[in-house]
């Protein structure tokens, strides 16, 4: 019995001598893990707030992607912080980093699409083809843009419905900004008669356009002879305005042309850009009016 007790005596202490040890041990970890969290925690934030800083300095650069590049440099320093930490307790980050290499290959390929969103978004935020306010028309979408995000873009069209195009659509596909450049060109065509006076008509046409103040002169308005019909003379007064007012003066245009030759007494077909005056918008433009939101 005494050496029962004994052997018994002698177990307990061990055991309290290695959970001593232990708890030294791991205690130490402990606060060298919990040093490390804070460290990281606060480097982390320091470096993201930096690189955001950074970043929003350089000319370009949309708030956007000024702010996705700053999350991930915060949470791959995060990541990295928690590998650290984890190696605090001996535990093998050869095989976390693997596993999460894994992971993110699982990960990229069942978000193939999405991360193709992703990278087309970064490129449209990078090269800017077009700006929130102005008015874009690829194969398949058009209206004003309202929104360039990392998945989508918003869209308002010319009748004021809401459209969200992937931003992967807009960037394998051409695109024409009717907003970009501050002027821009527009041919009104008219059709007189054989027996119409024909200096007189291009006379008309161009004082029409010297009289619009909206109508630029620099380039100098010109009127032409487009074609010749059996009986018919197709004249051409191409002119330029301001953007922002390109569709007001195109209607104004037609209504002043439509007028002087009223006045005239001549017959005249007029039509804006080879269509009706009555129809769309010239040279295979937008079918809708560009409108800023």
């Amino acid at each position: 019995m005494e050496q029962q007790a004994a052997d018994v005596l002698l177990a307990t202490r061990t055991a309290l001598s290695q959970a001593s040890a232990l708890a030294v041990q791991y205690s130490f970890s402990l606060l060298g893990a919990l040093i490390l969290l804070v460290i990281g925690w606060t480097l982390a934030g320091f470096v993201s707030r930096w690189a955001y800083e950074g970043l929003s300095r350089i000319h370009g650069i949309d708030e956007t992607l000024a702010r996705f590049f700053t999350n991930v440099v915060r949470y791959a320093l995060l990541i990295l912080v928690f590998i650290t930490v984890l190696g605090q307790f001996g535990v093998q980050t050869a095989s976390i980093i693997a596993a999460l290499g894994a992971a993110g290959l699982a990960i990229g390929l069942a978000l193939q699409g999405t991360l193709q969103n992703i990278a087309a978004g970064i490129m449209l935020l990078i090269l800017r083809p077009f700006r929130v306010g102005e008015y874009i028309e690829t194969s398949s979408v058009a209206g004003t843009v309202r929104e360039v995000g990392l998945f989508a873009t918003e869209l308002r069209t010319g009748d004021g419905l809401y459209r969200l195009a992937p931003n992967s659509t807009l960037w394998n596909t051409p695109i024409t900004n009717f907003s970009r450049e501050p002027t821009r060109q527009n041919d009104l065509k008219i059709n007189i008669s054989r027996e119409d006076d024909l200096d007189l008509s291009m006379e008309t046409l161009m004082g029409i356009a010297r009289g619009n103040p909206r109508v630029l002169q620099s380039p100098v308005p010109s009127v032409f002879i487009d074609t010749l019909g059996d009986s018919t003379i197709s004249l051409t007064l191409r002119y330029w305005a301001k953007t922002g007012d390109w569709w007001q003066v195109s209607r104004d245009m037609v209504k002043r042309v439509k007028l002087a030759f009223d006045e005239k007494g001549d017959p005249a077909a007029v039509r804006d850009g080879g269509n009706s005056a009555l129809g769309q918008r010239s040279n295979g433009t937008a079918r809708e009016k560009p409108t800023r939101q």
